[in-house]
């Protein structure tokens, strides 16, 4: 019987971490998204303007049969930068900033052993926010599935197709067939 849980991440602009999780053997379903501010109900405009602490997130439903949370954050380190504080390349704020939304205390200690482990692999300090998730607001549905509804928008070929081919040459084990 297969098992299907969640984690909620952020790393960037959602639209390119939901278009490489798309690709993920055993990623069932995501959802773009914004969580961990205080503001109830954003909207991407609200996001944009930087003052309701939320992070563009994405929420990932994946059959554990198939794939386990310890290698969807394996992919996670490899296809962003999460030493860089508040930015993702030209994508400059708290919204893009490095986040991993836990449920669970299992779920924290294995995030930090992975953390520990992704450490190893960065020159720099690893400054992804940990901390367990308290409410997830989907975002607009223009946001979901950005990357395949828009393959032809400049910032999906020059910022999420790279992303998208780091992950294909990195993990080709765990892409979908």
């Amino acid at each position: 019987m297969s098992v299907t849980k969640k984690i909620v991440l952020g790393g960037g602009c959602f639209w390119c971490l939901e278009a490489v999780y798309q690709l993920v053997n055993g990623v069932e379903k995501i959802v773009s998204g914004y969580s961990a501010g205080n503001t109830l109900n954003p909207s991407y405009k609200e996001i944009c303007e930087g003052n309701t602490g939320h992070a563009e997130v994405v929420e990932i439903h994946f059959n554990t049969e198939i794939i386990d949370l310890k290698n969807i954050l394996e992919i996670f380190w490899n296809i962003h930068d999460p030493t860089t504080l508040n930015r993702q390349g030209n994508d400059v704020g708290t919204q893009y900033r490095s986040i991993i939304l836990f449920e669970t205390d299992d779920e924290k200690k294995l995030i930090q052993e992975s953390l520990e482990n992704a450490s190893k692999s960065f020159k720099n300090k690893i400054v992804t926010e940990v901390q367990k998730l308290d409410i997830f607001y989907p975002a607009e549905n223009y946001h979901q599935n950005y990357y395949k509804s828009n393959p032809g928008n400049s910032y999906c070929f020059y910022v999420v197709k790279p992303k998208i081919e780091k992950f294909l040459k990195l993990h080709p084990t765990n892409v979908k067939t």
